[in-house]
């Protein structure tokens, strides 16, 4: 079972009793939060299923659900059932208390990061950094404290298994460009594991005869050639898991119960729409508008990367901190 890639939402739900329930495995060190389990006691909706690991029937997520089930006096509660290892139930724990309810403290994230690391060494930072929600370069870090030199690839986000070497990389995203010019950006990055600015620099090297990697300045042997661009495939249909996610996020009381928490959840539904509403919007644009509309998109879509900018330099500034 690969833990980052299961369909929570798609499992059965299952009544089970209180009594035959663990969480001694939880990666919320510091135990249930009062505050959050009184909140969650005063909720008017019907809380979701909890996870349970079925072979050791660890409680994966629903720690402070478990609790208030207790508070109220329950024998039984609502579950869904994973299977696997109970390293990977550990890892969809740890993802499950950072995408919703009361997030994992710093402390917490960092500790499941060196056990994950230790269970899955062929993962890349990347994708242990994404299941902890900590930085990349944080989980790097320990990873070099515990003096795991690492293997020679690693496994990324999207089960790619790519070479640690950034050079290697560069090189992989140049041998794409040059067999398919009419890939994106973001195409690139995503088959390769490197940023979309890298690939834009590679790209631009290559345009100027020059070696994909920094460090190689010699001209190509092979004349330049202008890299042909083509129309952005919006056919594409959302991607499932993001699907998945996006419920999870609507169920989240941090964000339900509040005013920026519901403005987000609008905004992030409103652009989680089908590829194929995408083209009929795209064809339904008086072409006297185009520049227009099109101005305004560029102009939001740089408002969305300098939020995600924001995010991601905080989320680095408490691993740092």
């Amino acid at each position: 079972m690969d833990p980052t890639r299961v369909d929570v939402l798609a499992l059965p739900v299952v009544e089970i009793e209180l009594s035959r329930l663990s969480s001694v495995c939880s990666p919320r060190t510091s135990g249930e939060d009062p505050e959050h389990v009184e909140t969650l006691l005063s909720a008017e909706w019907e809380l979701p299923p909890i996870l349970v690991h079925r072979p050791t029937m660890q409680v994966v997520d629903g720690l402070h659900r478990l609790k208030v089930a207790r508070v109220r006096g329950d024998t039984k509660i609502m579950a869904r059932f994973i299977e696997g290892t109970e390293s990977d139930a550990f890892v969809m724990a740890v993802e499950a208390n950072i995408r919703h309810g009361l997030p994992l403290s710093l402390a917490d994230r960092k500790r499941a990061a060196v056990q994950i690391i230790g269970t899955h060494p062929q993962w890349s930072d990347r994708r242990v950094a994404s299941a902890t929600g900590i930085s990349a370069g944080t989980v790097a870090d320990l990873r070099r404290r515990g003096g795991e030199n690492g293997n020679q690839a690693r496994i990324g986000r999207d089960g790619r298994i790519r070479p640690v070497d950034s050079a290697e990389r560069r090189k992989l995203a140049a041998e794409l460009i040059r067999n398919d010019p009419g890939l994106s950006l973001r195409q690139v990055a995503k088959q390769v594991g490197i940023s979309p600015e890298t690939v834009r620099d590679v790209r631009g090297r290559l345009e100027r005869g020059e070696s994909p990697t920094p460090d190689g300045t010699r001209r190509l042997r092979t004349k330049p050639h202008p890299l042909s661009l083509t129309e952005p495939d919006l056919s594409q249909t959302v991607d499932r898991e993001r699907l998945a996610m996006l419920e999870r996020l609507k169920a989240d009381p941090a964000l339900r119960l509040s005013e920026v928490g519901r403005i987000l959840l609008r905004l992030l539904t409103m652009h989680s729409i089908d590829g194929q509403e995408w083209e009929r919007i795209v064809r339904g644009v008086p072409p006297h508008l185009y520049g227009v509309v099109a101005g305004f998109a560029r102009d939001h879509a740089r408002v969305w990367a300098g939020f995600a900018d924001h995010l991601e330099n905080r989320a680095t500034d408490l691993a740092a901190g």
